[in-house]
């Protein structure tokens, strides 16, 4: 792990995991913070105004993060039912950061192009961090 990499924020840490897979972007429709690889959103981080929150699709292990973790349920606005799954915590919270992460893994590999996914993280033999 990278020297001061754990005095960052939780949100910090995920936006620099997000970014460490090729062709990852960040954008920001309707004011939140998304990363998106060919077009395509795969993890929305949400909006600064409203507390901390992450939501990712998770086709694989989705049942299981809502049916385990009280902070997660089925993302709104009909994507719960394609697989999405949302996170919330309050700023007194710990945050699973190295959990997040994963979901952040499979969200891209689940969303990205077969030629993007097949890569893996930028970073030459490391996963995102």
């Amino acid at each position: 792990m990278a020297r001061g990499s754990r005095s960052k924020k939780p949100v910090d840490r995920l936006k620099d995991a997000a970014l460490a897979y090729p062709e990852a972007w960040e954008d920001h429709p309707w004011g939140e913070t998304v990363y998106k690889v060919a077009k395509k959103v795969f993890v929305f981080l949400g909006h600064p105004d409203y507390g901390y929150g992450l939501s990712c699709k998770l086709p694989d292990s989705g049942e299981a993060a809502i049916t385990m973790f009280s902070f997660a349920e089925p993302t709104g606005y009909g994507l719960g039912k394609a697989g999405w799954v949302s996170a919330r915590f309050e700023p007194s919270e710990d945050v699973p950061v190295e959990l997040l992460k994963q979901w952040i893994d499979e969200s891209y590999t689940a969303v990205a192009p077969k030629r993007a996914a097949g890569n893996g993280p930028k970073r030459r033999g490391a996963r995102a961090r």
